[in-house]
């Protein structure tokens, strides 16, 4: 492959004004970010969680205190620390403090089933996993400490970070909600965590070896890996997007954080990035869309992540064409493609731009971005971020650049892609090759140095940007006695972008099971996300010459029936 430096790079004559392409970025320790705000923005509102303030003054003293706390538990370079938790001020604190006292943290989603939590525990080396008493969440966090190398839970609860008088009445009206927490010497409350003086020790961080975040993801191949995402990955990142897009005034945006921060997209897309600008961040737990819209417009949100299927229900929330937006500056997606007709909806609703950016777990996530100024081109991932190189190779010959139009691999160089996949030479060689990183997307990019995706190369399928692994689902359904065979493939939804379908040969079918009947065997196996939206039964299933299933065949049925 010939040098980077005589790459075609055509997008630069369509660089958006005052954006340098070839700036060059200093990572630096992921926690100087907070650190920097509050020394800026100190009695600013950092965090509402549903009506509970927090200045970056009061979270930056409860993440030295934590830092502390996970001191004092051995925490330090080296040592993972997973946090199992949904949206809470809990998640940011605990973010922060696991990179002060030094570890890493590993981001485990609240949608996994006890298998998932366990190998992934297992995989990564966590040692400490933080949690909430949530019945959805604490049962599983303990089963998990019983079967896995886990030695501490630090359990937290909503009413410590509920406003009065919400904390009370979680306390009492949701009581059938809460777990009954173990009192032993496994268990750490998040008041005891960081019931100290905050006197943490500093330790040296290197930000481009020492590793930030291992964050679990499919890669090209479908099984679960955690990419390293250093220090330098995730705050130059960060730097990227900010020298992308300069419409951030410092200390006065409001942000909603309802994209799930254990998530690539919103660790660095949403928290990140306002935390660095000094931004109020609107904390949910979950999505909950009749909330969402009312903060949307009584408290004046002027940046609004999200995924498609956010946008596609607040364009059809009742009454919304009623509304004004107009303090809405920026509302970005990502996660899963934009259908066009949701974008050109919503910003007919709101007069704000609706931008599409395209990046992955292993490139901290952020890779592209449709531009905020200039031209854009419907249906493209828009253009590289600074510093960022993007070009399409031929899928048989991985050296061979392609000229502008041709499909080929979409493979992406920057500061912002990872050291490799944990404990995975292999697979880290077979993704990183020739100083590339092969994203395994199908794409093209035209004479405007535009990139367009029109395939995939790996059947992971994309449920409201969280990503689904077909086998995983194939596993749990083979569990079931009465299955002899299984294939499961991503269909088109509406709302989700994608679902997963499943296609089951019976053993003996005489003997009947109904949908119903295997939807239940499945909730206690696979995350919400992970269930079928539709189980197919079939006498056979379709099969490659050596006999292996095949879904291609499946695939094209699936989408000759959805036109």
């Amino acid at each position: 492959m010939s040098s980077s430096s005589t790459w075609p790079r055509p997008w630069l004559k369509h660089y958006p004004p005052g954006v340098v392409w070839d700036a060059h970025f200093n990572g630096q320790p992921v926690f100087s970010i907070l650190d920097e705000a509050a020394r800026r923005f100190a009695e600013r509102p950092y965090l509402d969680f549903l009506d509970r303030k927090f200045t970056y003054r009061e979270i930056a003293q409860l993440v030295d205190r934590a830092a502390k706390g996970f001191q004092d538990l051995g925490v330090k370079k080296g040592v993972k620390a997973g946090l199992f938790l949904p949206n809470c001020p809990q998640f940011v604190v605990c973010y922060f403090a696991i990179l002060k006292a030094g570890g890493t943290v590993v981001n485990f989603s609240p949608l996994y089933s006890e298998p998932e939590l366990l190998q992934q525990v297992e995989d990564s080396e966590t040692d400490i996993m933080v949690t909430l008493d949530a019945k959805t969440l604490y049962p599983k966090a303990r089963a998990i400490l019983e079967k896995s190398r886990l030695r501490k839970l630090i359990v937290g609860t909503l009413s410590e970070v509920l406003p009065f008088p919400k904390n009370v009445l979680y306390s009492v009206f949701r009581r059938r909600d809460i777990a009954a927490v173990e009192r032993d010497d496994s268990h750490v409350a998040f008041k005891t965590l960081t019931d100290n003086e905050g006197d943490f020790s500093p330790v040296a961080i290197t930000p481009d070896d020492d590793i930030a975040v291992l964050q679990y993801t499919g890669g090209t191949t479908g099984v679960p890996k955690g990419a390293m995402l250093t220090h330098a990955n995730l705050s130059i990142n960060v730097q990227q997007a900010m020298a992308w897009d300069n419409a951030y005034e410092e200390g006065a945006e409001r942000v909603s954080g309802v994209l799930p921060f254990f998530h690539a997209f919103a660790m660095t897309g949403v928290m990140l990035i306002a935390t660095t600008a000094g931004a109020e961040i609107l904390l949910y737990p979950r999505f909950d869309l009749k909330q969402v819209v009312r903060d949307l417009i009584a408290k004046k949100v002027t940046m609004a992540p999200g995924v498609p299927t956010m946008f596609i229900a607040i364009n059809e929330y009742p009454g919304i064409e009623k509304v004004d937006l107009s303090h809405l500056k920026r509302a970005f997606s990502g996660g899963a493609p934009l259908p066009a007709e949701v974008r050109e909806r919503f910003e007919a609703l709101s007069g704000c731009p609706l931008l599409e950016g395209y990046g992955l777990t292993e490139c901290s996530p952020i890779v592209t971005s449709a531009a905020y100024e200039g031209a854009n081109k419907p249906g493209s991932i828009g253009l590289p971020v600074p510093a960022t190189d993007l070009v399409i190779v031929d899928k048989e010959a991985p050296d061979k650049i392609l000229p502008l139009g041709e499909p080929g691999e979409i493979c992406v160089k920057g500061p912002q892609v990872m050291k490799g996949y944990w404990r995975r030479p292999e697979a880290t060689a077979e993704t990183i090759r020739g100083g590339l990183l092969h994203t395994g997307d199908v794409g093209y990019m035209d004479e405007d140095g535009f990139t367009f995706i029109i395939d995939r190369m790996k059947d992971m399928i994309l449920v409201s940007g969280f990503n689904v692994f077909p086998r995983y689902v194939e596993e749990a359904i083979y569990q079931h006695p009465a299955v002899q065979e299984v294939t499961v493939i991503g269909v088109p939804d509406r709302y989700k972008g994608e679902a997963p379908k499943a296609f089951v040969v019976l053993k003996d079918s005489d003997e009947p099971l109904t949908q119903e009947e295997l939807l239940a065997f499945l909730a206690k196996r696979l995350g919400r996300h992970e269930m079928p939206r539709e189980i197919e039964f079939r006498t056979e299933l379709p099969k490659t010459l050596v006999g292996k299933l095949s879904k291609k065949e499946l695939a094209a049925e699936s989408a000759r029936s959805a036109s």
